[in-house]
């Protein structure tokens, strides 16, 4: 059997063609780019930096596949071709969620890990290293910048320098923001940045409420975004943030916030002023 006179391939299974478009970082990029549009092969060349002979192989494997056509000088993907780029991009895109997470995983809520790994490439996951143990930190401080409204309850990742100069600039340039955190927590704000405090609480902006057992992660709504923190018991550290505007996640996040605070009570700030800190 052929197909516009080119040899069919002998009959392989579903994983033999995945083996054969992972083997090469080419192939997949290739058969992406020919899916979004027709290219020639020097195109080709250029985008995934191939050579001649690897492209032509790789192109007359995808033609016996009937993933691509030829038109002239050009080739491009058919329905076929273009829905294995579709779902090699996505499976790739999931797996490399999947390794960015292997280490973290645990410290995040299984809704959390179900939305990255439900939606990836909309939802970013940003993880610490050992050479950027900031960069969650650093990530929720972009998204604190440009927040207008902000819910939080949980462990707070806002205490982290610089996120609590950029949380407390925010409230008093107007942003709404709602807090529930542990009486630990607020004793150690109240007792260690009292003006501060003060300033905030007096400027109208900042509703501000305690609650004894909060998750052993964080949960924030930014405007439409949620993002969800985790963090190490033994060093305290922020380890995972995973961010999304997912409505599934906005849906799942609201209806925790809104647990806690109803269980929660308002800061009373009087009752911290002779509550001891622990060092």
């Amino acid at each position: 059997m052929s197909i516009n006179g080119t040899p069919a391939t002998p009959r392989e299974s579903a994983i033999d063609d995945v083996a054969y478009l992972s083997r090469s970082e080419h192939r997949v990029p290739a058969l992406v780019a020919m899916a979004a549009r027709p290219r020639t092969r020097a195109e080709l060349r250029e985008l995934t930096g191939a050579s001649p002979s690897t492209i032509r192989r790789t192109l007359r494997a995808f033609e016996q596949r009937s993933w691509v056509r030829r038109d002239g000088h050009q080739y491009e993907a058919t329905a076929l071709g273009a829905a294995v780029a579709s779902g090699m991009e996505t499976l790739l895109v999931l797996i490399e969620t999947e390794r960015t997470l292997r280490g973290v995983w645990e410290e995040l809520p299984e809704a959390a890990l179900e939305l990255a790994l439900e939606r990836p490439g909309t939802t970013t996951v940003t993880v610490a290293e050992h050479d950027a143990p900031y960069r969650p930190v650093n990530r929720f401080r972009s998204l604190l910048l440009e927040a207008d409204r902000f819910r939080f309850v949980g462990f707070d990742v806002g205490l982290y320098d610089p996120c609590t100069d950029v949380f407390g600039r925010r409230v008093l340039d107007g942003m709404d923001a709602e807090l529930i955190d542990s009486p630990d927590v607020a004793a150690y704000m109240l007792s260690t940045y009292p003006e501060r405090c003060a300033r905030l609480l007096e400027s109208g902006n900042l509703t501000a409420m305690v609650h004894d057992e909060l998750p052993p992660y964080g949960i924030s709504r930014l405007d439409d975004r949620v993002v969800v923190s985790g963090y190490d018991s033994d060093s305290g550290g922020v380890t995972v943030l995973v961010d999304t505007d997912a409505p599934a996640a906005r849906e799942w996040a609201d209806s925790v916030y809104a647990t806690y605070r109803s269980e929660a009570r308002p800061l009373e700030p009087e009752r911290f002023e002779d509550v001891e800190i622990e060092a």
